[in-house]
């Protein structure tokens, strides 16, 4: 508690004070400021708060704008039921009008992404009578792997599909939601995916030279024969040109799961490509090799992507929940979930304002600190899946951010939003509103709602905020069941304030 309160009084000299500047029409004729750390006394008192599930349609914007990582998977529990994740981009070569060579073939095709992954604990092999190529080169191979970081079942495995798109996708300004449907075509390969990847170096033995090295990813093969009839044999075709001209012809590929439980991962989709090795005929000196070559295609910039996600919540519990959710007197759990699925409100009642404005008035008191804090359902939410650490935290309709954010960015340590006891039942976090109950009540402020979901702004690489509206929602598949407002548990969700007083 002592702690608490230092680091209130650290909060509240920057909001007593810096904030006469940013607000001069903020009433000073208490000389708040001097009340607070002239020998005041510290009280603590609890609140209650009205809290409600959002259902968000389980849709969220997902094309290339929003996904700067792109989730693929399935995951299934008793709370949320079921969620999965495919990933549709367009693709596109390299270069241009293509030259092959003479009897050109390809050789194989694979789709390399690469996700991520845990880098302290990785595995190696190392192959020392390894022979590359067919010219039987004497080598050394060694590959590293690495174990995928999963949120769901760590110990299942998916198979991973990929087809081709046979829908135009568009151009790369248009929005795109997640729940965007697209034809399919043909499928162009699989693999039965054990959750690692790898990478891969071959050394020469005669110098110790560089044959071949891959970074770690996962390659999934994909079919020649259509690569060869769709790319090679079309070399010098209209098809091939240009871009414009590429994107209608091959309209990309999406990439899949088949099973409805297991684990989501992420990759970076702006590295994503497909690769294709081919041999053509080299006539050098009156002799003909056969060399491999490879073309490349990126599903990178600027080519059309999103994420695709379904859900399955029959007979989960979040259903009804959400059918039946009341913002005037709350609900007694919250359903948080991220990509799409719901989030939560909540609001100070009008009547508790009404007494802290009251105790404003007459007993002259300053808001040093304000925080609600929400703790997890371990009745429901008690298993060993990765509980948020993060959440988007706004106003209801906003148009910026929180005034804690411009107010209190200067104190040592700030958090607007701070998780406790990740790994235990129950954790709880805590939300900072003290800037903005001082406005409420200070300085007549309209009293709104906020609005909670899971994932976290993003920033820049100087640390700066990117905007409100710049979030991370829509690739974060965390969840966790919350306590709401429910008179008969001593853990609600409660607004805790602490005020000086002389």
């Amino acid at each position: 508690m002592i702690s608490t309160i230092k680091n209130i009084t650290k909060i509240a000299s920057v909001i007593a004070f810096g904030s006469v500047f940013l607000y001069s029409c903020e009433p000073e004729a208490d000389n708040l400021g001097e009340q607070l750390f002239s020998g005041a006394q510290l009280n603590e008192e609890n609140f209650d708060v009205i809290a409600y599930n959002i259902n968000n349609n389980d849709t969220i914007r997902t094309d290339a704008s929003e996904l700067s990582l792109a989730p693929l998977g399935a995951f299934s529990e008793a709370a949320f039921g079921t969620q999965k994740a495919a990933y549709v981009s367009q693709v596109r070569p390299m270069e241009y009008n293509p030259v092959f060579g003479d009897n050109a073939v390809v050789d194989s095709a694979v789709l390399v992404i690469k996700p991520l992954f845990a880098s302290d604990s990785s595995s190696v092999t190392t192959d020392e009578n390894y022979l590359y190529s067919e010219e039987n080169i004497p080598a050394k191979k060694v590959v590293t792997s690495y174990p995928v970081l999963k949120y769901g079942k760590h110990n299942r495995d998916l198979t991973l599909r990929v087809h081709e798109v046979a829908d135009f996708l568009g151009g790369a300004e248009q929005m795109t939601f997640s729940n965007r449907a697209v034809a399919l075509g043909a499928e162009l390969g699989s693999k039965a995916f054990k959750g690692r990847i790898s990478s891969t170096v071959i050394t020469k033995d005669s110098d110790n030279s560089n044959l071949w090295s891959n970074d770690a990813s996962l390659r999934i093969p994909l079919s020649a024969s259509f690569f060869q009839q769709k790319i090679v044999d079309a070399e010098g075709s209209a098809d091939l040109k240009d871009a414009a001209s590429f994107i209608r012809y091959f309209r990309g590929v999406r990439i899949s799961v088949d099973e409805n439980d297991g684990y989501i991962f992420r990759f970076t989709p702006t590295n994503a490509e497909i690769v294709l090795y081919y041999k053509y005929d080299k006539v050098e000196n009156g002799t003909t090799t056969r060399p491999q070559l490879t073309k490349k295609f990126t599903l990178g910039d600027p080519n059309v992507r999103f994420g695709q996600y379904t859900f399955n919540r029959t007979d989960a519990p979040v259903s009804a929940v959400l059918a039946s959710s009341n913002s005037l007197t709350g609900d007694s759990r919250l359903f948080v979930q991220g990509m799409g699925g719901p989030g939560f409100g909540f609001r100070i009642p009008d009547s508790e304002i009404a007494v802290l404005k009251e105790k404003f008035s007459k007993d002259k008191i300053g808001i040093m600190g304000a925080k609600i804090r929400v703790y997890t359902d371990e009745t429901i939410w008690n298993g060993n899946y990765d509980k948020p650490s993060a959440f988007v935290f706004l106003q209801k309709d906003a148009t910026g951010f929180l005034p804690e954010l411009s107010a209190l960015s200067a104190v040592p340590n700030f958090s607007l939003v701070s998780a406790f006891d990740l790994k235990k039942n129950p954790a709880y976090y805590e939300f900072t509103v003290t800037k903005s109950l001082k406005d409420i009540v200070e300085s007549e402020a309209a009293n709104k709602d906020f609005v909670v979901n899971v994932g976290a702004f993003k920033s820049s690489d100087t640390n700066q905020l990117l905007g409100y509206r710049a979030d991370t929602r829509s690739f974060v598949p965390n969840r966790v069941v919350l306590v709401g407002t429910d008179a008969s548990r001593a853990n609600r969700i409660q607004l805790k304030v602490i005020y000086g007083t002389k």
